[in-house]
């Protein structure tokens, strides 16, 4: 007896065509660079930044945009008629616009009034809507009410990010990263410096660093008056991290007013706060040593890395540090990179300048004074 053939079921068609779009567009991307930059020799430390900015959206956030797309068409939530809807600083939204523009779906990015006018005009350049709001911290109220008059779905980044990727590798950032240092002098790293936004990536790193048996610790900046740190810290005294407030951050794309659904204080080893005149200074100081222009997140993570190398200096300890690259200067032209922008922000680099330079000249780390 003939069995009848099996058809999908309606919709899944394209489901399954949007899937594999996701997937080719993967396999025609070549992985990230991993830069090494060149520190004494006799200090035994090996520097390493892996530069997210050259993926096709332009930031770290392409893999999680991915993620987040994947994630909603295996759940169902995502359809041929599904209108996009997300809260973001910016380089999310941009790399959510790419993906919605490569499976043909309309895309609305509720973000601050005050996002760098850079990432707005790439989320409309990559046929995306922006939504302008005053209050930064209404951006999320906004995204799940604009996502329910148009019946669309709401990608809710900061709940989503850590569960949307696959934390024991399919290539996610931390399997890259190892297998790209696996034929240097210390595969292994002492410290992986990250930000945390979401914090689905220090999630990601956290347990992948874990689920391999790796003794690599992993260390964020945060930006100041950013509420991960006194999270992260109630985590460790018993209390309860959600409990904790902070103020909005003034470094695009880390930092957060309140400790976020997806950021997971358990799998991370140190949190300290950066300056935000550090995060600036070690940003521009980035571009004039190494020639690598990045944004001012990435900053905050040289900060934090720089401390960790006078760390393990001072303990006489050799290894490698890894951080990320996570998008580049252009989206920053008429704000981190404009000094009257920074003036009327309040972000004084002056403390910090020079700071990074003579460690390196001279081999000691002087931190200066919290104002």
């Amino acid at each position: 007896m003939m069995q009848p053939t099996l058809q999908p079921p309606p919709g899944r068609d394209w489901v399954n065509r949007a899937v594999l779009a996701l997937e080719a567009d993967t396999a025609r991307s070549a992985d990230t660079h991993l830069h090494k930059l060149e520190l004494p020799a006799d200090w035994g430390v090996e520097l390493y930044l892996k530069d997210e900015s050259t993926h096709r959206s332009g930031s770290l956030k392409h893999r999680l945009a991915k993620s987040l797309f994947l994630y909603g068409l295996v759940n169902g939530w995502i359809t041929e008629d599904t209108t996009i809807v997300e809260s973001s600083s910016g380089s999310t939204a941009v790399s959510e616009a790419y993906f919605a523009r490569l499976l043909g779906l309309p895309f609305v990015a509720v973000v601050a009034a005050t996002t760098s006018e850079q990432k707005i005009a790439l989320i409309r350049g990559l046929g995306g809507t922006c939504h302008l709001i005053e209050d930064p911290s209404a951006v999320d109220a906004e995204a799940r009410r604009l996502a329910a008059g148009t019946h669309g779905h709401y990608m809710d980044q900061f709940t989503y990010a850590e569960r949307a990727t696959d934390w024991r590798g399919n290539n996610n950032i931390a399997e890259s990263i190892f297998g790209q240092l696996a034929l240097e002098p210390h595969p292994v790293p002492t410290w992986i410096v990250a930000g945390a936004g979401t914090g689905g990536t220090s999630a990601t790193l956290g347990r992948y660093i874990r689920y391999h048996r790796h003794p690599t610790r992993l260390a964020v900046g945060d930006p100041e008056g950013s509420a991960f740190l006194p999270a992260w810290q109630a985590w460790n005294d018993g209390g309860d991290p959600a409990a904790v407030t902070g103020s909005p951050s003034r470094i695009e794309g880390i930092g957060r007013s309140l400790p976020e659904p997806s950021f997971v204080p358990s799998v991370i080893d140190l949190v300290q706060t950066v300056p935000d005149g550090a995060s600036v200074a070690a940003m521009r100081h980035l571009a004039r040593w190494a020639g690598l222009h990045a944004g001012p997140s990435t900053g905050t993570n040289l900060w934090q890395i720089w401390r960790l190398v006078a760390s393990m200096r001072s303990a006489g300890q050799t290894g490698s540090i890894v951080s990320l690259i996570c998008d580049g200067a252009d989206r920053y032209a008429g704000s981190h990179y404009d000094a009257g922008w920074l003036a009327q922000a309040g972000i004084d680099t002056s403390p910090y300048e020079g700071v990074i330079e003579g460690f390196l000249a001279g081999g000691d780390w002087v931190e200066p004074a919290a104002r």
